[in-house]
């Protein structure tokens, strides 16, 4: 804040031991500009935040975006739909998995494929989203903490992290970019032991929950930083198209997974958890927060379905071909088709469009959840303090690749 302040003085100060005394006193204000990022650890990524404060008070914020533009859409216009996956793993590399159900889902679609994926390959797929879906989650939750001084947890949750990391690892010879989920198949089963391993990951990670909801999301000092602070009404929320744990937290029940029902998630059973201002406001950073911890317990009940699914109706068979889907030539039909699945971050929708003549397609468009749910921050952080907007950017769980594809 600047201020000028302008005295007139008394004549009585004339005398050297008289006080002088202020007849008039103007105070002029500024707004001053702020620039948060492109390389600042709180904007969780390469983001760039003109920040125009009057004294700690933000009065807007505008996002700067391209820092890390990955020619997605162009890229995956010059290869086949097999040959996009990699480059799918790259937009949200935080959960590749996810996003690459979703690409396959859409391909396979269009090639009126969907029915003839084997029912364990279906299960296979749920079983590695759901734990890239814990992972992504374990990020959001542990860096949030940390933006806002809680240290412990986020060095819990990276610590259970490294176990999925490692399974996932496992299953397909990569630690983040996978190139696992194949248009009609996968590249491979899924090893000897796996099944056990996870069940035995699954039942450690429960009592760790546990935890986490007494260290992190019931802490008073979370709690105070966390609730009534950039709330988010659910009629804001659909009208910037916000997804996902962002949407759900504003108290709208809304997941793909149970309104489109896809893949195998209809056989499942799962709880879809939404904000209820529980500890404030519907719709503020802490119901956000409190969404996620949530739908990782989800996510936990949903891998056990799988596991049970995997060792029993669907186990493991010496003429098992994760492969026996897959067509030789991907040559869709010419059409325009959008396909969409529940990312961790929200709605990940892919339209296509096809001449029929090629497997590549002629336009590729990404609907990427993290641009949607980063354009309300606005709306969200005015009035507020500095201190204050870095809690909400860090409840919004955004990652930069997928903003700028």
């Amino acid at each position: 804040m600047s201020q000028a302040i302008e005295y007139k003085y008394h004549p009585s100060n004339l005398n050297e031991s008289a006080p002088n005394v202020y007849t008039e006193k103007n105070l002029k204000t500024e707004e001053m500009v702020l620039n948060i990022g492109p390389q600042h650890p709180s904007t969780h990524g390469v983001l760039r935040l003109e920040v125009v404060t009057d004294g700690e008070i933000v009065v807007d914020v505008v996002p700067h975006l391209g820092y890390l533009h990955r020619c997605f859409e162009k890229h995956t216009e010059s290869v086949s739909f097999i040959g996009g996956i990699p480059f799918v793993d790259r937009m949200d590399y935080v959960a590749a998995m996810n996003s690459e159900h979703a690409w396959v889902m859409g391909v396979e679609k269009m090639l009126g494929i969907e029915n003839d994926i084997p029912k364990r390959v279906e299960y296979i797929r749920v079983l590695v989203a759901e734990l890239n879906r814990i992972a992504s989650h374990f990020v959001a939750i542990g860096t949030y903490g940390l933006d806002i001084g809680a240290f412990t947890p986020f060095l819990w949750l990276m610590r259970d992290r490294e176990h999925i990391l490692r399974m996932l690892e496992w299953v397909s010879g990569a630690r983040m970019l996978y190139n696992y989920i194949w248009v009609g198949g996968l590249f491979y089963d899924l090893p000897v032991g796996f099944e056990e391993k996870c069940l035995e990951f699954v039942n450690y990670l429960k009592p760790k929950l546990a935890e986490l909801d007494n260290v992190l999301i019931g802490n008073k000092i979370f709690v105070e930083r966390t609730a009534n602070i950039g709330v988010l009404s659910r009629d804001l929320a659909i009208n910037y198209g916000v997804t996902g744990p962002i949407l759900r937290g504003s108290g709208l029940k809304y997941d793909l997974r149970k309104v489109d029902g896809y893949s195998v998630y209809p056989e499942l059973d799962f709880e879809v958890p939404i904000g209820t201002g529980k500890m404030g406001t519907t719709g503020d950073c802490w119901d956000r927060t409190w969404v996620r911890v949530e739908e990782v317990k989800q996510s936990v009940k949903i891998i056990e379905q799988c596991l049970e699914k995997l060792t029993g109706d669907y186990k493991r068979t010496r003429d098992f071909d994760p492969r026996s889907a897959v067509p030789k030539k991907v040559r869709p039909k010419a059409q325009d088709f959008y396909t969409r699945s529940e990312n961790p971050k929200g709605e990940l929708g892919f339209f296509f469009r096809t001449d029929g003549r090629s497997d590549v397609p002629v336009r590729c468009k990404a609907r990427g959840c993290s641009f949607s749910n980063l354009s309300v921050l606005a709306d969200i952080s005015r009035g507020h303090m500095i201190a204050d907007l870095i809690a909400i950017i860090g409840s919004l769980d955004f990652v930069m690749g997928e903003v700028d594809r």
